[in-house]
Formats: structure tokens, C-alpha cells, sequence
């Protein structure tokens, strides 16, 4: 009978380290902030303030792209090609792409993403400087921001 005690005993003492040292592992890597605006310039097809969402698991990101400029037919799901190319602090660019995107609307905000890219720790990345290039029904639309994404550059962990 003592011999189960310890058992016992033993077994709840490792399961309450290894909750501990679940609880103390260290964060997933974070990208700050998650969320940005910019004010976007689409030409012909509009413009207006837009939200960017940004997501990182690794050397692995995801930016969704929600814009101001309103689809002009209902669009099925998946059925938008884009590319948004990020400028990068210190020179260069990183692209993010995909043909990621709910149903939408005529009307409905166009929204794509995410879009999946690949960052380093440290990156700084800025809409400025860059573009969102889709490509819907055969018409490619590009946008460029007209400053700088607020709050601030999206920076990578």
C-alpha cells in the first residue's frame, strides 16, 4: 500500500511541473502591432482608409488586408490574386501573397487574406513604400498608401 502512495505521489509531482512549465514557457513569437491603418490610393477604383491584420508563427507571417474601396460585383470566395509587397526598414521589400478572400458582396469591402509571407526575426515592415496588387476578374487593381501605416511599422519577433 505504500508503495502506491509514493507512486502516487510521484506522479502528481511531475504533472504539477509540467503544468508549471507549461506555464512558463515562453510566448509564441509576436508580431507589434497586430493591427495598422493606412490611408490607400486605388486610382480609378477608389481609396480610402484600410486595416491591416498581421499574424506570425515563426519565420512564418500572414497579413489580411481589409480595404476601403467597395467590390464592384459579387465576388465568389478564393477568387483574388494578391500580392502586398511591404517596404522594409534599411532597404529591400518582403511580399506576402495568396488568393485568400471571403465571398463578398457588390458593395462589400474588399478584403484579401491572409496573405502568407516569410519574415525574420527583427523585420520591420511598413505599407508605405510598398503596394497591395489584385488581381479580380481579370483587372488588376493597385493601391499604394499615401503615408505611413498608424500606429506605426508592423515589427517581427
Amino acid at each position: 500500500m505504500r508503495r502506491k502512495r509514493i507512486g502516487l505521489g510521484a506522479a502528481l509531482a511531475a504533472g504539477t511541473l509540467s503544468v508549471t512549465g507549461l506555464a512558463l514557457a515562453p510566448a509564441a513569437a509576436a508580431v507589434v502591432p497586430q493591427t495598422a491603418t493606412i490611408n490607400a490610393n486605388c486610382g480609378i477604383y477608389g481609396g480610402g482608409e484600410a486595416t491591416l491584420t498581421a499574424t506570425q508563427n515563426g519565420t512564418s507571417a500572414t497579413i489580411t488586408v481589409t480595404s476601403a474601396i467597395a467590390a464592384p460585383v459579387a465576388l465568389s470566395a478564393d477568387s483574388i490574386a494578391s500580392t502586398l509587397t511591404m517596404a522594409k526598414a534599411g532597404g529591400g521589400t518582403t511580399e506576402f501573397t495568396g488568393t485568400k478572400n471571403p465571398a463578398m458582396a457588390a458593395g462589400d469591402s474588399v478584403t484579401v487574406g491572409p496573405l502568407s509571407g516569410t519574415v525574420a526575426s527583427g523585420d520591420s515592415l511598413e505599407a508605405n513604400g510598398g503596394s497591395l496588387k489584385m488581381v479580380v476578374l481579370g483587372l488588376t487593381v493597385t493601391c499604394t498608401a499615401d503615408g505611413p501605416q498608424s500606429p506605426g511599422p508592423f515589427v517581427f519577433d
